[in-house]
């Protein structure tokens, strides 16, 4: 074989490389992505050691303006337009929103996959443990354990599960049995702040804003201006875990923003014991509801 027909090989072996990596940064940016799951916050419907499809195209992906929030800074985004809007109970897969207790980030390498039981616009609470939307007559999340949680005496509830979101018992004593009212809030949504909306809101209009947001002699401050009403830039969604006895979600660190969603998940499509490293064959393409 002459060094000619040699380097024509080479080259298209490196052609097809190429557009193979090119096509794999596609699909993974704009279409799918797969995640392992390591716990059981959404038995049974994902269980550890679960390899979920997450569809990008629902919400539409994420463009950035630069890579900033890499950092855990905050960037601009924009969604390419989207197939269709989040539903309630649809199962998202989005990154962690805090890193603190106290404040939103953009970026990181955390991602939790939990359900979303209230969409923008709607007013949630839990009702002697069953999740409800004001006007709304649907069963929310895994309305089986929330049975099971209603019946169970909230006096017995260890201390890290009996208060929760926005941790402030002087104004909101809400419990996962018994929690809210609170309006989840839709871009362009006009909400008064005062002194109690401020501390469900606080973190959200900071992490819009990227300015503090502060009470003093009973007026709220954003930055160096007094305000009364502020307008959402973005949507936010309630998220649970189907596992509602052991599962970090808005019950305890409050609404997500849009930004920070990966996708819907659709697809279990490998399955593998978490112990043994054995598949589980009855869990392969299994539809995700």
């Amino acid at each position: 074989m002459t060094i000619k027909k040699i380097l024509k090989k080479v080259s298209k072996g490196f052609l097809l490389f190429v557009v193979i990596v090119v096509l794999t940064i596609i699909i993974k940016v704009f279409l799918f992505a797969s995640f392992k799951i390591p716990t059981p916050s959404m038995a049974s419907a994902i269980e550890p050691g679960d390899h979920i499809l997450v569809n990008k195209l629902i919400l539409g992906p994420r463009l950035y303006e630069n890579w900033r929030f890499l950092k855990g800074k905050k960037t601009k985004m924009k969604r390419i337009p989207v197939l269709s809007n989040v539903k309630r109970n649809d199962v998202l897969v989005f990154d962690f929103p805090y890193n603190t207790p106290d404040k939103i980030r953009q970026g990181g390498n955390t991602f939790y996959v939990k359900r979303c039981v209230a969409i923008p616009g709607d007013t949630f609470y839990i009702k002697n443990g069953i999740y409800k939307v004001k006007g709304i007559n649907e069963s929310l999340g895994h309305i089986e354990r929330q049975k099971e949680l209603s019946e169970q005496d909230e006096n017995s509830f260890i201390e890290s599960l009996r208060y929760t979101f926005p941790n402030d018992t002087a104004h909101f004593r809400w419990t996962i049995k018994n929690f809210g009212p609170i309006y989840v809030p839709a871009k362009g949504d006009n909400i008064e702040i005062d002194t109690l909306s401020v501390i469900l809101y606080k973190n959200l209009i900071e992490y819009e804003t990227e300015k503090p947001l502060f009470v003093k002699n009973g007026m709220i401050y954003l930055g160096d201006s007094i305000i009364h009403v502020y307008t959402f830039q973005q949507n936010y969604y309630f998220m649970s875990g189907d596992w509602i006895f052991d599962s970090v979600d808005s019950r305890y660190w409050g609404l997500l923003p849009d930004d920070l969603v990966i996708g819907k998940a659709t697809l279990i499509w490998k399955s593998e014991d978490m112990h043994t490293g054995k598949f589980r064959w009855n869990r392969f393409l299994k539809t995700i509801i």
